[in-house]
């Protein structure tokens, strides 16, 4: 039985075409590795993009279930984002309940002109910008776009003592895309979830976050 409230589409017919189209995953997606906690946030990845190609290239550190659920309950977490349209798919009304503040910088004209100068990327400088306020520690950090922002982002954890909570890696291409993934794959500072090769986008690092936050409402209304 389905007892969200503020995660789930906000009509009757929405709600029921979702959790149909959730159960024809689940009959149709076949046998998986993913446990109960992590499959909630596949499926809903698969839902986004009808690819079943997300049950196994979907990749997880062993605590980012746990990471993510926990600094979600806590309150106030940033979501820091390479793109904004992570941050404009984001449910507003999801994102307020947990009281979630969504974060990008990469077309403010301090990025853009430091990318110039330093003959860099607009995500990289996006990432260190954040890194500067101070919004990367405690964050959830999602990478849909831009395979550099991704590579700052783990530079930022290894050579600066950035930590995030949780690093969504999902750039999506084919000039270091697969490369910048394996990157983050390798880390053991953080906790991470990741696509593995080229594919990826900025809908599936939102349909990642929102999976989460469904999972954080359920433990809200468990505990209550």
């Amino acid at each position: 039985m389905h007892t969200n409230v503020v995660t789930e589409q906000l009509t009757a017919a929405g709600r029921a075409i979702e959790h149909d189209s959730f159960a024809v995953i689940d009959a149709e997606v076949g046998p998986h590795a993913y446990s109960a906690e992590q499959w909630p946030l596949v499926r809903r990845m698969i839902h986004a993009n009808a690819d079943f190609d997300f049950n196994g290239l979907t990749a997880f550190h062993p605590h980012a279930m746990q990471a993510g659920l926990k600094r979600i309950l806590a309150g106030g977490t940033p979501v820091v984002a390479d793109v904004e349209m992570i941050c404009v798919g984001l449910s507003k009304p999801r994102l307020d309940h947990f009281g979630i503040a969504t974060h990008q910088f990469i077309s403010d004209p301090d990025v853009i002109e430091a990318a110039r100068r330093d003959d860099t990327t607009r995500a990289v400088q996006a990432m260190r910008k954040a890194h500067r306020l101070g919004l990367l520690d405690g964050a959830i950090v999602g990478i849909g776009n831009a395979p550099t922002a991704l590579i700052e982002v783990v530079r930022l954890i290894r050579d600066e003592g950035a930590r995030p909570a949780l690093v969504i890696g999902m750039p999506v291409g084919f000039v270091s895309a697969a490369e910048s993934k394996d990157l983050l794959m390798s880390l053991d500072e953080v906790p991470w979830v990741a696509i593995r090769g080229r594919k990826g986008g900025s809908t599936l690092v939102v349909a990642a976050i929102h999976a989460l936050l469904g999972l954080a409402e359920e433990h809200q209304r468990g505990a209550a």
